[in-house]
């Protein structure tokens, strides 16, 4: 694994890096995390990445252990002191090491954080050009229905499935769908269709994490005079779609052409869907 990891502040390489076995973040899955991208060497959207990590924390009760500079001043120092040609970099933040096994947040009141830095691993240009294919999956989230809902809590197990069953489909993504078969989110990306001329995203009150991508998307959107609508999407309609892409900050927009095996529109990438992947591109290399 190739790569640079600083805890609480201190470097480590790959290869020595180490959290007790007692830290609730790999106990229990404690922990809060968010992960970003650079452009031209910067890190787009820094900011707005631990501004979710601040409510992501506040949700599950981890008391963050340094300021918004102080995180912000680590990152910038981590990114000076590699050489990759654009990084990725992850933030962890968890419980700490508790008093004693146990379940009780008040038995550790300790944060631990991690940085890794590693060089970015960006999808292939193909997938763009041609586009993916995803597959629903009809599961609860871990965080559904609690105060979490909508932090980015790094207990993954329902992703991991999802992602499992994608992948034995031959597909990219897996887009949850609730009871009332709604589309809510893809186990790590954001999920939008483009249908009569609109471009339409699950709200934030159906508990999906506010993506930062897809704050810009947004943004970019309203910036072509597109008409959104944030509302619920069901399964009928995405296959009645006449576009659909997924968002997420290393991935940032990426076109789908296939779900559950049936084909999106024509099956390539929509014209609006690269329009604002075009437009996403330039804003991100002009922060």
């Amino acid at each position: 694994m190739t790569g640079t990891v600083w805890i609480d502040g201190e470097r480590f390489s790959a290869e020595s890096a180490q959290v007790s076995v007692f830290d609730r973040g790999f106990l229990y899955g404690d922990s809060v995390f968010e992960t970003l991208r650079t452009y031209g060497k910067r890190p787009f959207a820094l900011d707005e990445h631990l501004s979710r990590l601040e409510r992501s924390a506040e949700r599950v009760l981890i008391r963050m252990p340094l300021d918004r500079d102080g995180f912000r001043r680590e990152v910038n120092e981590a990114l000076g002191a590699v050489d990759y040609d654009e990084s990725l970099v992850r933030i962890m933040l968890t419980r700490g090491r508790g008093e004693s096994l146990g379940l009780d947040p008040g038995l550790s009141n300790t944060p631990l954080r991690v940085m890794l830095v590693m060089p970015l691993v960006a999808p292939a240009a193909h997938k763009y050009a041609e586009g993916i294919g995803v597959i629903t999956y009809r599961a609860p989230r871990l965080a559904d229905g609690t105060a979490a809902a909508g932090a980015k809590v790094a207990n993954y197990l329902a992703a991991v499935l999802a992602i499992d069953a994608a992948r034995k489909a031959s597909a990219e993504e897996a887009l949850f769908v609730d009871a009332e078969q709604r589309v809510l989110e893809g186990s790590t990306s954001n999920v939008f269709a483009v249908r009569g001329g609109r471009l339409v995203t699950p709200p934030e009150e159906l508990g999906i994490l506010p993506g930062i991508t897809r704050a810009h998307v947004l943004s970019l959107a309203a910036g072509r005079g597109l008409l959104t609508e944030l509302r619920s999407l069901s399964v009928d309609e995405l296959f009645e779609a006449e576009e659909l892409f997924i968002s997420s900050s290393i991935r940032e927009l990426l076109p789908v052409v296939s779900v559950d095996g049936r084909r999106i529109g024509d099956g390539r990438p929509g014209k609006t869907t690269l329009a604002l992947l075009s437009d996403f591109r330039v804003a991100a290399r002009a922060v």
